[in-house]
């Protein structure tokens, strides 16, 4: 009897022994698994997840404890956890009677600190030497963390059935809240699981765990934590069958945020759970409308102004087709052609630095710069256009002309500050084009800088600030407050214009009550279509095409992109309209015919314009005209007396813009004719003011193309002349070339180097304009 004292004695200390020197020598080593990327909505909802690396369904803990998953927990797992220093002598001493009695390991006595030991260490093998090295580590680990740190650390680590790790992966999965939400029937069914996970896999192990989890409810009725009532109502709750499917609202955005480097779920957005399933329903409804016009991919994003974040994201549709389509590709964040959708930014910087005012003519004729020859979408010219109908309109040579004085590399500089990431080539290599399409951007990019334009023009507190897409990104000021609110404003005033020119009359279908600034944009061959609306409240960008950039027919922006952005408008509060700022603009007076600073010859109104507009710019369009008695002719002092004249207040255009003006402009008055007795001036001068060259332009280098066989092509001369049906007579170095009468367009192949080109017509009248052919380059010596 003494001898078994004493080797029960030996035991005990050589296992103490054995304890100490595990805690000294053995690392206490936790948890480095991978979780799994997680969404949450706005509101917490769970918008989509995916595996962890290792295939478990391992969300990141949550930020809230689980109050009632952890009292429930404890009342099944381990009474005494809140009085033992992790492992439990009273339990150990039973588990070893019991065992003793039995002759094998009946009971392992683990408390809820040991079995966060035992996951850490992946489960090994149960041996005695594992269970002291548990016990040893669980003394270590209850040394340096606090009960609800342990706690926390088993719930997110217990296995719960199949490939679910973790309370919170278990909560989400089996019943679709988070654990902080759940019943007191799921918190009891998720406390029993642990112990024994592959019983919710057969319909006899499911059987077990109600009997586990009523028995659990009961205790805690006697116990007094559970009203009678609400066990009654536990007691009566179903456990469920099977895993819930994993949302998949937000599966592109999901992707996205997951391969952001450096960042780590769980993704808190502020995407609004309904607001993004309506407007995920309206875009596949639309996707389905496009995709049997073989326009296979379509993206939306929906911007929150008041909140400067992404509140709806739908990076593509079309994800349950059979076949590969593009579909897995989030177009929000892709690079596209942006096509036209850059023009409304240049027309604020302008307005912003006083190159132009709203109702500033910008001319509209044929141009080429350098073989960039710009056409409007619908191939016709105007002559000379207002620039915000210009920017309504969406016309493209007056926003080249625009570009071309602005500068390039001010304008390429500019969309950098204010937030565009995609512009990674030099000035020169994006040319003109930049404006048209030339550039690539990020829809998500483009949308956000529309919504700034709202958020400036609204006046918002400090100049507004950066759009986010989740909660913990921190909130920094707006990149375009420089802009200002009276530019930002004056810009969207002159996107609310509905009555927008196409061919095929797509626009009226968007005329509404509602206010809303809206631009569309098309890329060229028909690849990329842009549509962008903007209300105080949201902003609502649309983009379709397909995503390998194969162009369609009917691939534009108002055939295919804005239709979508008017449905999705129809879904969310505008919120009215916004308002012109209290600050920030001035009055200035201006000619009501051409927009340019009024002079004492011109019919005067007033414009707003930015206050720090620098806008001096005089109308040079209306001049003094001398006409006879009966206003028929124009006259001059050498053929009429000035007594005998007229004098009248004339818009005169030069004689291009003229060309294009009038067939718009019935209104428009032309310039009577000289009185035959009237010379009218030297004829270069009478020429100037009768005929105009459109191309080549004053001080342009002509460069003649090179055709498939390598010989050199010809360029095409082209002018105007004020007077119907006249002559010009063309001459090139002295040397007589042609005739032309109504259409005065000749071809030519100039040899390289500088040249005269003289024009007179049946007057005599007389232009002469000088030019420079650059040798042109072929193929080999690319």
């Amino acid at each position: 009897m003494i001898a078994s004292k004493r080797a029960r004695k030996f035991v005990a200390a050589s296992a103490l022994l054995l304890v100490v020197s595990i805690w000294l020598l053995l690392p206490l080593r936790l948890f480095d698994d991978p979780v799994s990327p997680v969404l949450f909505s706005a509101e917490g909802e769970l918008l989509g997840a995916r595996p962890a690396a290792d295939g478990q369904w391992r969300f990141p803990p949550g930020d809230r404890v689980p109050e009632r998953f952890f009292r429930v927990l404890v009342r099944f797992e381990d009474r005494r956890f809140y009085l033992h220093p992790g492992v439990d002598p009273l339990a150990v001493a039973r588990a070893v009677r019991r065992n003793l009695r039995s002759g094998r390991v009946e009971s392992g006595a683990s408390t809820i600190t040991m079995q966060v030991v035992r996951l850490a260490r992946k489960n090994r093998k149960r041996t005695y030497l594992e269970k002291l090295k548990e016990a040893a580590l669980a003394l270590k680990l209850e040394a340096r963390r606090s009960k609800k740190e342990i706690l926390a650390l088993f719930a997110a680590h217990a296995p719960f059935g199949g490939n679910v790790v973790g309370i919170d992966a278990a909560s989400w999965l089996y019943f679709g809240r988070s654990p902080e939400r759940l019943s007191w029937a799921e918190a009891a069914f998720l406390a029993v699981l642990p112990n024994d996970p592959g019983l919710v896999g057969s319909e006899a192990g499911r059987a077990r765990l109600l009997l586990k989890r009523n028995g659990l409810l009961e205790r805690l009725r006697v116990k007094g934590t559970l009203p009678d009532l609400e066990c009654r109502l536990a007691l009566a709750e179903p456990m469920p069958e099977r895993l819930r499917p994993v949302p998949r609202d937000a599966p592109h955005l999901l992707d996205t945020l997951a391969a952001r480097p450096g960042a780590g779920p769980p993704f808190r957005s502020f995407v609004a759970a309904d607001l993004q399933r309506t407007v995920r329903r309206v875009v596949e409804q639309h996707g389905q409308r496009l995709f049997g016009r073989d326009i296979r991919n379509l993206a939306a994003v929906v911007i929150d102004n008041r909140e400067a974040a992404v509140v709806a994201y739908i990076g593509n549709v079309g994800l349950e087709r059979r076949g590969e389509q593009g579909q897995s590709v989030d177009i929000l964040q892709s690079r596209r052609s942006t096509g036209s959708i850059l023009k409304p930014f240049l027309y604020a910087a302008m307005i912003k630095e006083g190159g132009i005012t709203p109702v500033t003519l910008v001319p509209d004729t044929p141009v080429r710069f350098e073989g960039f020859k710009p056409e409007n979408f619908d191939r016709r010219f105007r002559g000379a256009v207002p620039a915000r109908t210009a920017l309504a309109w969406s016309l493209n040579v007056p926003a080249v002309r625009e570009l071309r004085e602005y500068g390039i590399p001010r304008f390429e500089n500019r969309l950098r500050q204010w937030g565009m990431t995609t512009l990674d080539r030099s000035p020169d290599d994006y040319g003109l084009t930049l404006v048209l399409g030339g550039a690539e951007g990020r829809l998500v990019e483009i949308a956000a800088l529309y919504a700034k334009l709202a958020e400036l023009a609204s006046n918002a507190a400090g100049g507004g600030r950066e759009v986010r897409l989740l909660r913990d990104e921190r909130e920094t000021p707006s990149k375009m407050k420089d802009l200002g609110a009276a530019a930002a404003y004056l810009t969207l005033q002159a996107l609310t214009a509905v009555n927008r020119p196409d061919e095929e009359g797509f626009w009226r279908n968007f005329s509404s009550s509602k206010w809303v600034a809206w631009k569309t944009g098309t890329s060229f061959g028909l690849r990329d279509a842009w549509a962008v609306g903007v209300t105080p409240n949201y902003t609502v960008g649309v983009w379709a095409g397909n995503a390998d950039g194969e162009g369609k027919p009917g691939l534009t922006g108002l055939a295919a992109a804005a239709p979508v952005l008017f449905d999705l408008l129809g879904v969310v509060d505008g919120g009215g309209r916004i308002e012109r700022p209290w600050s920030g603009l001035k009055e200035v007076r201006v000619c009501r015919d051409s927009g340019f600073l009024a002079t004492e010859l011109c019919p005067a109104e007033t414009v707003w314009v930015p206050e720090e507009s620098r806008f001096d710019r005089m109308c040079a369009f209306h001049q003094t005209v001398h006409l006879d008695a009966a206003s028929r002719f124009r006259v001059d002092s050498r053929c009429e007396s000035v007594e005998r004249m007229r004098h009248e207040s004339w818009f005169v255009l030069p004689p291009v813009q003229e060309y294009y003006y009038r067939a718009d402009h019935p209104e428009y008055r032309q310039l009577p004719p000289f009185r035959a007795d009237c010379g009218g001036g030297p004829a270069a001068e009478r020429g100037s003011r009768t005929m105009n060259l459109i191309y080549p332009e004053p001080d342009m280098s002509v460069y003649v193309p090179i055709g498939l066989d390598g010989r050199s092509g010809e360029v095409v001369f082209e002018a105007v002349h004020r007077e119907d049906g006249a002559t010009i007579h063309w001459h090139l170095d002295e040397n007589y070339l042609a005739s032309t009468r109504v259409f005065h367009q000749i071809s030519l192949n100039p040899e390289p180097g500088e040249h005269r080109l003289v024009l007179t017509d049946g007057e005599g009248r007389r232009l002469e304009r000088k030019f420079q052919v650059v040798s042109p380059v072929r193929r080999d010596d690319r």
